[in-house]
């Protein structure tokens, strides 16, 4: 429901000439250890269970004032520790091209909705490769970005000094509007 409605503001905003740029009305989702002001934000893991924050992450404030649309949130590896994408507490995440593969992780959701024309773009974040081990699995564009040029703060860390939160798209055009 909210994503319709952002949708709908975003269309009325774009038809009064109110522009705010390429992602304007884009849909986008976001990797579940990202904060989104009042939805359930959980890491994978059932310790997070009931956790909604009361802010959002500054990724999100960031697409949000550019007029993203946002689905919801998306699996990952429990806690962003792992390249496989089979241990959540909401059970694997699976390859869009053959159920029986693994997505990679930790962003194998993120990489995957993307894969399947789920969404545009899809944050993911990166400690030792979980943006680029899923994106490449699923057939997609994964980018780390250079370390602090996209803040993670609101991002569950995993390892602060090593966390990178960058873009997951179908094509490097994309990956590069969405950063």
């Amino acid at each position: 429901d909210s994503a319709l409605a952002e949708a709908k503001t975003a269309a009325l905003e774009i038809a009064a000439g109110n522009w705010r740029g390429p992602l304007h009305g884009v849909p986008i989702a976001l990797k579940d250890n990202i904060d989104t002001a009042g939805v359930l934000t959980t890491a994978g893991s059932a310790v997070f269970a009931d956790r909604i924050p009361t802010a959002d992450a500054e990724v999100v404030r960031r697409l949000k004032a550019a007029g993203a649309v946002f689905l919801g949130k998306l699996n990952l590896h429990e806690f962003g520790n792992g390249a496989t994408g089979a241990i959540s507490h909401y059970g694997p995440v699976h390859n869009p091209w053959d159920q029986k593969r693994i997505s990679g992780g930790s962003s194998g959701g993120s990489a995957a909705a993307v894969a399947a024309g789920l969404c545009y773009g899809a944050l993911g974040t990166d400690t030792g490769g979980s943006i680029r081990i899923p994106a490449s699995i699923c057939g997609v564009v994964g980018l780390k970005p250079t370390y602090g040029l996209v803040s993670n703060l609101g991002v569950i860390p995993l390892s602060p000094t090593y966390d990178h939160v960058g873009p997951i798209c179908r094509s490097a055009r994309d990956a590069s509007l969405m950063l």
